[in-house]
């Protein structure tokens, strides 16, 4: 009996340590705002070694040529990354952060055809990430 109350109070403990640690390694932006793209927000998870980062359900792929994924970090340097649509009716709604990216201070939805900012997510504070 003794041991299965010490077991149970160890899962309980464990369980609370993982949930903790997987809380602290997750953050959420504000939602986007812009001309073509209000609504659904970016998270950040660390998963496998790898920052990666997944728009909302609610966030919808705007009506425009050619819209890709673009992190600003903290100086103001800007990282051009993927396509949101792939082919077929496929959307990349997770991508990875490259390791060159030291940290993250808003991710924006950006048009590559035009040449345009289509709306973007601010994080509460600039997101070190880890490598």
């Amino acid at each position: 009996m003794k041991f299965q109350l010490w077991r149970a109070a160890l899962v309980a403990v464990a369980t609370v340590a993982f949930a903790g640690t997987a809380l602290a390694q997750s953050h959420t932006s504000k939602p986007f705002s812009g001309a073509k793209v209000n609504g659904g927000t970016v998270t950040h998870i660390v998963k496998g070694g790898q920052n990666l980062l997944m728009v909302s359900d609610d966030f919808k792929v705007p009506d425009t040529p050619d819209p890709h994924w673009r992190i600003v970090d903290s100086k103001g340097r800007i990282y051009l990354l993927d396509r949101l649509p792939l082919k077929g009716d496929r959307v990349a709604r997770t991508i990875t952060v490259p390791a060159y990216v030291d940290d993250i201070a808003r991710v924006e939805i950006y048009c590559a055809w035009a040449e345009a900012v289509l709306g973007e997510a601010l994080f509460p504070a600039a997101m070190k990430l880890t490598h």
